[in-house]
């Protein structure tokens, strides 16, 4: 079994022994730390707290609550939730902090503690240490009986946040209900089958044809929205003649399209999509991770803004888009991040705009995709010794490719023209992934093949 304490938050299998899975001593361990670090902080003793619709999360759910009431915070409960949500709902509330219970594309025996600050966006690199390190010391001090914290339960936060996506300027429901859109979502029985159904009647689609939209947790199929998980709503979208098909991830901050002809829109081209419409309306700036194709840079220079790449991260995109006044940003994983809104990952946004954006180009989705810079990104990763010094090994790749544009900011982004190579190493075990982008599938894998060659060049001369 597995626990992964990272700064971000704290993510495990559920089971086993403390320690060495997400069971209940390692769930009230470092919700105790977050609580302590939450009060130290910000002096305030109020958290939001929701959870996707995993097995375990009424498990999880009341561990935590208890916890946090024990340090004397106050509970606001927002029960079966998403991740954007709990992000709105924390400044909303004013609360010191937010905790989503959410593996998020994780398999069902995962789940874990994703943690916010008092802005509801993701806790810092540095406060994610302090946390670890009040979790490491035990440095927890409860409360006295008389001081005990409450708990709230808030189920308005769905309309909520609907409500905030129907008042953004370009999100324009009278073009999406006029477009009599048919559209099918998978939502992987979870909190995306409550959600999206309800966005979607209140942008005035009509027809939906619901795949997996029962909140119980049993994920049908593996939940992480890439091609090969996703063949089922492709056919239903076929069968139905439907205009097109939604799929978000367990907690809906990522999304990704099926075109009219069950071909996948590509989770890469959700945000280049997004961004197009963004920037053809709002003039501005544009973030995605080194990962994220170019085409969003092509658009972004396109409509005469700037594009910027931040180190692989939610937090870091976040970080750049502030420093540069971006108006829209992301990762190619299908995350939106939209300021209009809030600083976070958002499908309930994303596909508002989407929407709208379609309803005013006035063709089929595949046609939409076709008009966009056609990039195929190649996936690889070398397996290293445990005592491989990969800072060493990239060094040394660098200075091969000195003459070539690069970036160290996150591993090594080595760019040729409009095609290029992202090497980084995992956090977790000794590998190097290994990205590569061109405008064909096989000059992708050609150029990650170049890059494997040499790496394995310079560990024979080593």
């Amino acid at each position: 079994m597995t626990l992964i304490k990272s700064i971000s938050g704290i993510r495990g299998t559920i089971g086993d022994t403390a320690g060495n899975g997400l069971t209940p001593i390692d769930i009230v361990k470092f919700t105790a730390a977050y609580g302590s670090w939450v009060i130290s902080k910000t002096n305030n003793k109020r958290i939001v707290l929701g959870r996707d619709a995993r097995i375990s999360g009424e498990m999880v759910n009341n561990l935590v609550v208890g916890t946090l009431q024990g340090l004397g915070i106050e509970v606001i409960d927002l029960g079966l939730s998403t991740t954007p949500t709990v992000e709105i709902a924390v400044p909303m509330e004013k609360a010191g902090g937010g905790i989503i219970l959410t593996a998020s594309h994780n398999p069902k025996q995962w789940n874990a503690l994703k943690l916010l600050n008092d802005l509801g966006e993701f806790i810092s690199d540095a406060d994610g240490k302090e946390v670890l390190d009040i979790a490491e010391k035990s440095e927890f001090k409860f409360a006295g009986v008389d001081e005990l914290g409450k708990v709230h339960s808030n189920d308005t936060y769905l309309q909520k946040h609907i409500d905030i996506i129907l008042a953004l300027p370009l999100v324009d429901v009278a073009a999406i209900k006029a477009a009599n859109f048919k559209i099918a979502i998978d939502c992987v029985n979870s909190t995306g089958g409550i959600f999206v159904p309800a966005l979607l009647r209140a942008l005035g689609v009509e027809t939906i044809y619901e795949l997996y939209c029962e909140p119980n947790g049993h994920f049908p199929h593996n939940p992480e929205p890439l091609p090969e998980n996703l063949t089922e709503i492709a056919k239903v979208v076929q069968s139905n003649n439907a205009d097109l098909g939604i799929v978000v991830d367990p907690d809906v901050d990522r999304l990704c399209f099926v075109n009219e002809d069950g071909t996948m829109f590509g989770e890469e081209y959700t945000l280049v999509a997004v961004a197009d419409y963004i920037l053809q309306n709002t003039p501005g700036n544009s973030v995605s991770n080194l990962s994220s194709t170019r085409a969003l840079r092509d658009v972004t220079e396109k409509a005469g803004g700037e594009y910027n790449a931040a180190a692989v991260g939610e937090v870091n995109v976040v970080n750049k888009m502030k420093a540069t006044n971006a108006i829209i940003g992301g990762e190619g994983n299908g995350g939106i991040i939209y300021p209009e809104l809030h600083y976070g990952r958002d499908a309930l946004v994303g596909i508002a705009l989407f929407l709208t954006h379609l309803a005013k180009f006035g063709k089929s989705i595949s046609l939409l995709r076709s008009s966009y810079p056609q990039y195929h990104i190649s996936k690889n990763k070398i397996t290293l010794t445990p005592e491989m010094d990969i800072d060493a090994l990239l060094i040394k790749v660098q200075d091969k490719y000195k003459n070539q544009p690069n970036s160290t900011i996150d591993g090594l982004k080595i760019e040729f023209d409009k095609e290029w190579v992202h090497l980084r190493k995992s956090n977790t075990e000794p590998i190097i992934r290994i990205y590569s982008e061109a405008g064909t599938e096989t000059v992708a894998e050609n150029l990650a093949a170049k890059i494997i060659s040499d790496i394995k060049e310079i560990l024979k001369l080593s």
